[in-house]
C-alpha cells in the first residue's frame, strides 16, 4: 500500500540530520536509533514491508559499526548514508510499486496474460526439477533448470513492474545460484522454502488473472516470514556446500590437469529445429468445430442421391479425394486437442511428497505412459479424481514402515500412475503396494451404514463398487485429507461423465488398482446407430457389452409387469425405447426386435430396439437450451444421409424410467 506522507517526512528529516552531521557521541547514537525504530514502527502499521527491513538493516549497521574499535566519533560512521538512501528508496518503492503494477495490469493485459501462462509452465517444471533435486542434490542439471525457471520469471517480472514477484524471485535465484557455485548445500529445508516459494509466486499469478479478468481482486500479502526463511538459507553458518561437490570440482581440476591433450569432437549431427505457436484455445476449439461441420457436409454430399445418379468416374475420383481430405484434416484438428498426460503426473509428484511426510510414511511415486494423449478437456477434468485416488492411497492403501517391515516388505513403497492405450481407449492406473482393499471391511461398514442389507450377498466386484457410494468411508477418524465420506462417489461421477469407466483390482497385502477407462476426445463418439420406427438412435459404444436377436426363452415377465431377458444364466430388465420415447415401433414382438446389452455403473440391463444400422463414429451436437429437461437424450449428430440422431444417456435411461410401464 501507498506510504504516507508522515512517513516520507520523518525520512527526510533524518537525512538533512544527516547532512547537517552524524552522530558523534554514545548519546546521540542512541537517539539516532531511537528515530529510526520510530520510522520502522510506523512503517509496520502502513504495512510498508520494504520500509520496515530497510530501517531494521540501518539499525543493525549502525550498531555493527559503533562497536568497532576505530570509531571515536569524530570521524563519519561507515555505512551510514548507504543506509539511509536504502531507506529512502524503500519508500519511493512503496509509494510507485503498487501503482504501477495496476497500471501494467491495465494498460497491457495481453503481455500480462502472456506472462501469467509463461509463468505457470516455468512453475511446473520447478515443482518437477526441485523434486529431483530433493532425491539427487548433486544433480546439477536439475539445479541449473530450477536456476533457469526463477531466473526468467524474475525478469519478466520486472518488466511488467511485479515488484513483489521481482522481489520473491530474486531471492530464491539467489539462493540456486550459490548452489550453483558449490556454497550452499541443497538440503531438504532448501527444497521446502524452494516449494512454498513457487507456491508464492502461483497465488501472485493467480492475482494477476483475476485482474486480467476484470475481477476485483486483493494482492497476496507481503510474506516477510518467507523472505526471512530464504535469506536464512544463505546467511547462517551452517549453509555450507555439501562435500560432494567440492570433491568432485577437485577431481575435475586433477583430471583437466592430466589429460592437457584436446580430444577431437564428435560429430553432431543437426537435428531439425521444432517450431511450436501458442494459439488461444478458444480459436482452436471453433477449428474443431468447424472441421466436424465440414466433415458433415462432405457426408452429405456423398450421399447425396441427384449426385450419385451422374455416372461420372472422374467425378466419382474427386469425391474420394475429397473424403480423404476432410478426413485427414478432421484427424489433424482433433489431433490439437491432444495434450500429453505426463505434466498432470507430474503434478501428483508434489503431493505424494507432502502427504508421505503428513503420515510418516516412506512413498515414492513412479510414473510410465507419460506421452500418452488426452483430449485437453479430459486432462484438466481428471485432475481432481486422480487427486482423490493418490490421496486415499496414502491415507488408505499404503501402510506405516513398520507395518510393512512386519509383513516382509521394504519400508520404502511406491504408488505407480500408469497410461495406455486399449482397444480406442485409454486406461489411466493409479496402484499401490499397499495393503489392498479389505472386502469383510467394506461389506460391514456397508451394513453399519444402512448402504446394503446385512443378508444380501455380494461378488467380490459389487462388494469393490460399495466404496463408490455416496458417505462411504473406511477411515476410523475423520481428518483433513479423508473421513467425511466424500470423494468416491464424485470421483466416478467425474469419470462418468466423461464417457469412462473405473474397474478395481486388488489382492490383499499386495495393493490395489484403480483402471480409469476413458476416450480419447469428447468431441467425438464411437456410437451403434440403431432404429426404432422411423427414427434413429446413437448407444454409446463404450456402454454396449452385446447384441442379439432374443428367442422365446428369452424374455420373461416377473408378476405380469416387469418384463427381464435371461443373458447369459442372468436375469436382466428390459427397456423397450419405443415407450420410453413415445414412437411406434416396427413390431412389438420382442422376437422380430434387437436386445442390446448396456451397461452403466455396473448395473447391466437390456435395449429393446428394431433394428441395428450400423457403427459410425459422429461429432456431438449440443441440442440447446430447449432440449436441456429432456431425460435420456444427451446429445444428437448429423448421420451420413442427413437426418439427426439422437446420442442416449443411457445412465439416466436406467435410473430415471418415466413409468414402470418403460421396462
Amino acid at each position: 500500500m501507498p506510504c504516507s506522507a508522515d512517513l516520507r517526512q520523518h525520512i527526510e528529516d533524518l537525512a538533512l540530520r544527516l547532512v547537517m552531521g552524524g552522530p558523534e557521541t554514545a548519546q546521540a547514537l542512541a537517539d539516532w536509533i531511537s528515530a529510526i525504530q520510530a520510522i520502522q514502527k510506523a512503517a509496520e502499521a502502513e504495512k510498508a514491508q520494504a520500509v520496515v527491513a530497510a530501517a531494521d538493516s540501518a539499525i543493525q549497521q549502525i550498531r555493527q559499526a559503533s562497536s568497532l574499535e576505530d570509531w571515536d566519533g569524530d570521524t563519519p560512521m561507515a555505512g551510514l548514508p548507504e543506509a539511509i538512501a536504502r531507506l529512502q528508496q524503500a519508500l519511493d518503492a512503496g509509494m510507485q510499486a503498487p501503482v504501477a503494477a495496476d497500471q501494467s495490469i491495465a494498460q497491457d493485459p495481453e503481455l500480462l496474460a502472456d506472462f501469467a501462462l509463461e509463468s505457470r509452465e516455468h512453475l511446473a517444471a520447478i515443482e518437477s526439477q526441485v523434486l529431483i533435486l530433493e532425491r539427487d542434490p548433486a544433480n546439477t542439471e536439475a539445479l541449473h533448470a530450477t536456476f533457469r525457471g526463477f531466473h526468467t520469471i524474475k525478469g519478466l517480472a520486472g518488466f511488467l513492474e511485479l515488484w513483489e514477484v521481482q522481489k520473491l524471485a530474486h531471492e530464491v535465484e539467489t539462493v540456486l545460484d550459490r548452489a550453483r557455485n558449490a556454497e550452499l548445500a541443497i538440503t531438504p529445508a532448501a527444497t521446502d522454502v524452494i516449494l512454498l516459494s513457487a507456491d508464492s509466486l502461483r497465488r501472485w499469478l493467480a492475482y494477476v488473472e483475476l485482474r486480467l479478468h476484470g475481477e476485483n481482486s486483493q494482492p497476496p500479502a507481503h510474506d516477510q516470514g518467507l523472505l526471512d526463511r530464504i535469506r536464512g538459507l544463505y546467511t547462517t553458518p551452517e549453509a555450507t556446500a555439501p562435500p560432494g561437490l567440492a570433491t568432485l570440482a577437485t577431481r575435475v581440476e586433477a583430471g583437466g590437469a592430466e589429460e592437457n591433450t584436446p580430444q577431437p569432437a564428435a560429430p553432431i549431427s543437426p537435428r531439425p529445429e521444432t517450431m511450436a505457436v501458442k494459439v488461444d484455445t478458444a480459436k482452436l476449439d471453433f477449428l474443431v468445430d468447424m472441421a466436424g461441420e465440414m466433415v458433415i457436409a462432405e457426408s452429405l454430399v456423398r450421399h447425396d442421391r441427384e449426385l450419385a445418379a451422374v455416372k461420372s468416374p472422374q467425378l466419382q475420383r474427386k469425391i474420394a479425394q475429397l473424403t480423404r481430405i476432410t478426413a485427414e484434416l478432421q484427424r489433424t484438428a482433433m489431433s490439437m486437442r491432444l495434450v500429453p498426460i505426463g505434466p498432470l503426473f507430474r503434478r501428483m509428484a508434489r503431493l505424494v511428497r507432502d502427504l508421505s511426510r503428513q503420515f510418516s510414511k516412506r512413498v515414492e511415486l513412479e510414473t510410465s505412459g507419460d506421452e500418452i494423449e488426452l483430449d485437453r478437456t479430459i486432462v484438466e477434468e481428471l485432475s481432481d479424481p486422480l487427486m482423490h485416488m493418490v490421496r486415499n492411497s496414502l491415507d488408505h492403501g499404503i501402510e506405516s514402515p513398520q507395518e510393512r517391515q512386519e509383513r516382509g516388505k521394504p519400508a520404502l513403497a511406491h504408488v505407480y500412475l500408469k497410461a495406455h492405450h486399449q482397444s480406442g481407449q485409454v486406461v489411466v492406473e493409479v496402484a499401490d503396494d499397499g495393503r489392498g482393499l479389505n472386502r469383510e471391511k467394506i461389506r460391514s461398514k456397508a451394513v453399519e451404514r444402512g448402504l446394503v442389507p446385512d443378508d444380501k450377498p455380494l461378488s467380490e466386484n459389487e462388494t469393490y463398487n460399495l466404496i463408490f457410494l455416496p458417505g462411504f468411508s473406511t477411515a476410523e477418524k475423520v481428518s483433513n485429507v479423508s473421513g467425511r465420506g466424500v470423494g468416491m462417489d464424485v470421483v466416478r461421477r467425474h469419470i462418468e461423465k466423461l464417457r469412462g469407466r473405473i474397474e478395481i483390482r486388488s489382492a490383499v497385502g499386495a495393493g490395489s488398482s484403480f483402471l480409469m477407462k476413458l476416450p480419447l476426445t469428447l468431441a467425438i463418439i464411437d456410437g451403434l446407430v440403431v432404429g426404432v420406427g422411423a427414427e434413429r438412435y446413437i448407444v454409446p459404444l463404450f456402454s454396449v457389452r452385446e447384441m442379439f436377436r432374443p428367442q422365446a426363452e428369452t424374455i420373461w415377465t416377473v408378476q405380469n409387469q416387469a418384463e427381464m431377458a435371461l443373458v447369459r444364466g442372468s436375469l436382466l430388465p428390459v427397456l423397450r425405447l419405443y415407450r420410453r420415447f413415445r414412437v411406434a415401433p416396427r413390431s412389438e414382438n420382442p422376437l422380430e426386435s434387437i436386445l442390446i446389452v448396456a451397461e452403466v455403473e455396473g448395473q447391466r440391463f437390456c435395449l429393446l430396439v428394431d433394428e441395428l444400422i450400423g457403427k459410425q463414429e459422429v461429432v456431438i451436437k449440443a441440442l440447446g437450451e430447449t432440449f436441456k429437461d429432456v431425460t435420456g437424450i444427451s446429445g444428437g449428430a448429423i448421420l451420413g444421409d442427413g437426418r439427426v440422431g439422437l446420442i442416449l444417456d443411457l445412465d439416466r435411461l436406467f435410473k430415471e424410467p418415466n413409468s414402470a410401464s418403460d421396462f
